[in-house]
This record gives structure tokens, sequence and C-alpha cells, in this order.
């Protein structure tokens, strides 16, 4: 995510590296190198050359004032604290309350609308308790119904649809009704989108608002057009006078731009983050953590939120348990891969973590990256599951045959797990298991 923008911005740092204290030659030097970070990052100039300014002002209002940190590290302090801003300063929630909630969502074909429809659905359901209904009125592109209700299916939630009928103002208002008399709290309406800004799609669109009169109305915006989508949005918001925006496929060839941009252009906050496909990576949008992660600075606190989503403590007191009488066992691994899976995208959870960014961006890891363990677990039998020292050579090679890798490759599984279960044993009588679950229990 950003990794041309964050390489550059590195860059711009580095030019007081070794200075000891800011000046106004230095801080030109930095300047200058982010404006061109932001505007390869298509950023539009205009908006590039006010933040740079506000970035200068007050650097060189800062420069006398805290002498004991180093002139690099104040610089990406104001540098973080003005890109906050820049994206909203604070995180923005959704409007889901009514009789039901209603929410419209918009965009360009192609800008990730449906996918964006399940996404929501099942953040509602699993993070508000709420029972969505999603709502197919996307009457023109083939398949678009079908897809919706398969991304119903895998979420378990209800979809309503009437593939006969062409208007979607008439279909929007029938779901709501239908809602209200199946117990639905919130309808999430996934519109049709168009290849390009038209005014057949504008009047339809503007129809379907004034229809519906949605809770919330939400554009979503494909992240890697950068600047072209700032200005798409800019000319929607003209027509349905939209409440937030959404980013999608920002773990694809990410730019930035439109991520720094569309607050300042349109005047409407970012409210969700979407990654991949899988249904479970959508986030809020957090301006500083953003900032902080297009600053190469991790952002640990998302990450131990999805920790913590997958921390049950009935469990984990089981598992300690366990641990403590060295009994952990490969079911118990297996229970662990899993959760980390649910967590989301591995490559992007990693680069939450500080330092992580830059050392992995390189580094093919994609979701099959637990498919050999997984494999290896699901070849044994229960017992070689539950009682891992009665593993032999015999029991090794029947696992090799069963999941298809070789005998090396099992006897390198099988001792790193016997390195963790050692490890984790140590650790337990040590204290350091009880602390770390006291302090996550702490945290909830």
């Amino acid at each position: 995510m950003f990794d041309s923008l964050q390489d550059k911005m590195e860059s711009a740092f580095k030019n007081l590296k070794g200075e000891g204290k800011l000046t106004e030659i230095n801080v030109a030097q930095s300047i200058k190198e982010i404006r061109r970070a932001l505007v390869a990052a298509d950023v539009n100039y205009k908006i590039a050359k006010e933040f740079t300014d506000k970035i200068k002002d007050e650097a060189l209002g800062s420069k006398n004032i805290l002498k004991s940190v180093k002139p690099g590290e104040l610089m990406v302090k104001i540098v973080m604290d003005e890109m906050t801003t820049l994206m909203g300063g604070q995180a923005t929630g959704i409007n889901v309350k009514g009789n039901p909630g209603v929410v419209l969502v918009a965009g360009l074909q192609g800008s990730g609308k449906t996918t964006f429809s399940g996404k929501l659905a099942l953040f509602l359901k699993e993070k508000k308790s709420m029972k969505p209904l999603l709502v197919a009125c996307d009457v023109y592109r083939p398949a678009a119904i079908d897809q919706l209700t398969v991304l119903a299916e895998q979420i378990g939630a209800a979809v309503y649809k009437e593939p006969e009928n062409k208007n979607p103002v008439s279909i929007a208002q029938n779901a709501i009704a239908y809602a209200k008399g199946h117990s639905h709290d919130v309808v999430i309406v996934d519109t049709a989108g168009r290849l390009a800004i038209d005014e057949v799609m504008m009047t339809e669109i503007r129809n379907i608002k004034s229809g519906i009169n949605p809770t919330e109305t939400l554009f979503v915006v494909d992240s890697m057009t950068g600047q072209d989508a700032v200005n798409t949005a800019l000319a929607f918001n003209d027509v349905i006078d939209y409440d937030g925006v959404v980013l999608t496929k920002l773990d694809g060839d990410t730019r930035g731009g439109a991520a720094l941009s569309v607050k300042y252009t349109v005047g409407k906050p970012i409210k969700f983050a979407s990654t991949g496909e899988k249904l479970n990576t959508l986030d809020v949008f957090h301006p500083e953590r953003m900032a902080q992660r297009i600053l190469g600075m991790g952002d640990i606190v998302s990450f131990v939120e999805k920790a913590q989503d997958q921390f049950d403590e009935e469990e984990a007191k089981r598992l300690e348990k366990k641990i403590k009488r060295n009994k952990f066992d490969y079911n118990d691994f297996l229970q662990q891969v899993n959760q980390i899976k649910k967590m989301g995208d591995l490559k992007s959870l990693m680069g939450m973590i500080p330092g992580m960014g830059k050392a992995i961006k390189d580094i093919d890891i994609n979701d099959g990256a637990f498919s050999k363990v997984e494999s290896i677990i699901y070849s044994m039998t229960e017992d070689e599951r539950l009682k891992p020292e009665i593993l032999n050579m015999s029991r090794k090679r029947r696992i090799a045959m069963g999941c298809g890798h070789n005998i090396h490759e099992i006897n390198m599984f099988v001792k790193q797990f016997e390195q963790m279960r050692k490890m984790m044993t140590q650790m337990s009588k040590g204290k350091g298991m009880e602390r770390m679950m006291q302090q996550m229990q702490q945290k909830r």
C-alpha cells in the first residue's frame, strides 16, 4: 500500500539526518521532495503546494521550540499531523439508524460497489449485531444480481431482488417495505455503475435517492485511479450530495492521490477503506493511522483491534492450560491458523506492524501461505493431531503421501512445531502468557 509514496517520503526526510536543527535551507530541500512525492502520487499540484506550504510554516515556526527532538523526527511529526488533517482528521461513523436504516451505494462501474455492499453487510452484522438486507438494484450489468446473491450467501445475509423489474427506484422502495415486514434493521442498496459519467446515470441515481431518502449515501472510489477518482467523486457529489467516500482496492498499485485529495476536494469524509476480495477486509478509515502507514510507521492499533476481534477469552484460558502442560497439539495450532486467516489479508496485516511494511514489500505473501501447513495437518489421523509425540518415520511417510509434500518438508514442519511448542511452554511458566492474556483482556 502506497509503497512508492512511502519511499519518496523517506527520501525527503533523509535530507535532515545528521542536521543539528531545522533551517530554511534544509526545510526547503525536504519540502521540495515531499511536493514531488505527492505530485507523483497523483495529488493535484494545488493541493500538494498548499499542503507543503503549511508544513514549511510549521517546521520553521517550530525549529527553536523543541531542541531535544531531532530535526528529522520533528519533520515526520509535522508531516503526519498535516497529512492526518488533509485526510479528515478523525474517523467518521456511518448512520444506519432508522426503521430500517437505509444505505445507498453509488459509484462508477468497476469501482467495487457490489463487493463493498457485501463487505458492509458483513461489517454491520458482526460489528453492530444488525440484520442487513442486500438489495440488487443494478438492472443493467450481466450477472450483477447473481454476484450479490452469492455474496449474501457467503455471509449469511438476505438479498432482495426482482429480476423482471427494470425500475431500480421501485425495487429499492419495495425492498424497504420488505425489510420492515421481516425485521431487517438496515437495507443496503447496490446500484448500477457506468463506464463514465453520463446524464442518464446521474438522473437514475438522483431518482433512487429521492425515492428512498436513505439515512446514508456512500460513494465508492477505486483508489487505483488517483486524481481521476477525485474528479469523479466531485461530479457525483454535485448530483447526490453523498455523506461519505469508500476507498476500494487499497491493496493494489495505489499511488495515494485519492486518499490524500478526496476530503480536501469534495469536503466529504472517507468512511471506509477496503482491501482485497475477501469479505472481512473492510475497515473504518482512520486518517491518523493511514498517515502513519504512508510514512512507514505501521498501524499497530488496527492490528491489535483485528486480533481482538478473533480473541475468545474462554478459548484463551483453555489454550493457556494446555500450553502450561505442554499439551498444545496440531488441532490447537490449526485453530490458531484459522483465526489469523480470519483477520484478513496476510501481507496487509504484516504491513501494519511498524518496520515490517518496507521489509516485506517485495515479498510475495498471499492467502495460500498457510496452505502447506493445513494440508500436512489434515493428512494426519485424529490421534496424530492430538499426540504430536507419536509421529514416527512411518507415519510421516504416510502423511507426506497424503498431502503431496516430501518427507523433508514434513520433518521441517514437525521440528518447527516442536520448537514453537517448547518456547510457548517456557513462556507460560515464566508468567509471560498470563501477562499477555491479561493485557488483551484489559484492552477489550
